[in-house]
């Protein structure tokens, strides 16, 4: 890669990390057996509130194993937002439910949960509130909504390492929340996930879910099938290493996102993603911008000429109503979502990763800048 190319994320990895991991290689505790497991889980499930922490081998496991443990099946329904990654849609669809969608907010980019009652039937089961780019979905509504009609939320926290809805940690919400440790997440563990709850119940039958539904004393004996969703002892040392560092890494995006919006500010025929609302400061777990109708360029278009400049981007959310997938299956004929049609043809995000430095983002605000002059 050149060297004067700015990717759009790249990690921090200068803390405990190489030290847990050599403790995992001189011990021989490599597999999710080792004691690395259980205290990321009860760290970071603590991290946010909760009871109970189950560690899995990646966000979209975590989803999954969310869904099977709630009973979601053949007849039920999931409203969750139509701008989101396909993973959660596609929990949802593997465990033969059907995926109902709400449109975006235009400012938050989030669900606009003021939609989701008009889409109630008699078969919903869950809401899926999934947390977006670096701004929470108004929980209060939701938990409003669920209670009236009896219906359980999944909270998708994955991009939400740190970030608070009126003072209380994201991921405490609901009766599952989920958690992705991707490269580019405040807390990687490489590829990871995790469930967390306070329902003892709901703990045990992720714990077995993720683990082949395995049974004590017949350990080869299924009563049903399972899934190996276990996260491994290397995995959970580098994610402990993170979590040690959480408030560093929140406070230097807090600081990045700032930056950038004081060098881009002002410039005609972009949005930037906002600061604050009146229950969420933005955590910038990116920074995304989206280009203003009046501009004739899509975001494809910039992207390519910012890649162009050594800059590195990358697109926003593609809908899960124009997934060709999902078409193919006969779901979400005839929707239309216009703000997250909106959002996928005219958003994308910058460079963003824990590691950009000041001078690189400087660099990338003048091209962008540029850009539109």
């Amino acid at each position: 890669m050149d060297n004067d190319f700015i990717p759009v994320n790249e990690p921090l990895l200068d803390g405990n990390e190489r030290k847990y991991l050599l403790e995992c290689i001189d011990t021989g505790w490599i597999s999710s057996e080792g004691p690395f497991v259980k205290e990321f889980e009860a760290k970071f499930a603590a991290r946010v509130g909760r009871k109970h922490g189950i560690a899995v081998c990646n966000g979209t496991a975590a989803l999954e194993a969310a869904v099977a443990a709630l009973g979601i099946g053949a007849g039920d329904e999931v409203i969750m937002p139509a701008f989101t990654i396909i993973s959660c849609a596609a929990a949802v669809v593997r465990a033969g439910a059907r995926p109902v969608l709400v449109d975006s907010d235009p400012l938050t980019w989030n669900m606009d949960v003021s939609k989701i009652e008009g889409v109630i039937t008699p078969r919903t089961k869950a809401i899926m509130a999934v947390h977006t780019y670096g701004l929470p979905v108004d929980m209060g509504p939701v938990l409003d909504i669920a209670a009236r009609y009896g219906l359980k939320v999944i909270e998708d926290a994955a991009e939400a390492h740190g970030l608070s809805y009126r003072d209380r940690p994201c991921g405490s919400f609901g009766e599952l929340s989920t958690f992705s440790f991707y490269p580019n997440k405040h807390v990687t563990t490489g590829e990871g996930g995790m469930v967390v709850t306070d329902d003892d119940l709901l703990a045990e039958r992720c714990r077995s879910l993720r683990n082949l539904c395995f049974q004590t004393g017949k350990r080869f004996v299924h009563e049903e099938l399972g899934f190996n969703f276990r996260m491994t002892n290397l995995q959970a040392a580098l994610g402990l290493a993170q979590l040690e560092r959480l408030d560093n890494f929140i406070s230097r995006k807090h600081l990045m996102g700032r930056r950038y919006t004081d060098l881009l500010s002002g410039t005609s025929g972009l949005q930037l993603p906002l600061a604050h609302t009146d229950y969420a400061d933005n955590i910038y777990w990116v920074y995304g911008v989206v280009i203003d109708d009046s501009v004739a360029m899509a975001a494809e278009q910039l992207m390519q000429l910012l890649g162009e400049r050594n800059i590195g981007t990358r697109p926003f959310f593609w809908p899960m109503h124009e997934q060709p997938v999902f078409r193919r299956m006969g779901l979400f004929g005839g929707e239309s979502h216009p703000v997250a049609e909106r959002l996928a043809l005219r958003g994308f995000y910058i460079p963003s990763g824990l590691a950009l430095n000041d001078a690189q983002m400087d660099v990338v605000a003048l091209r962008l800048r540029e850009l539109f002059s």
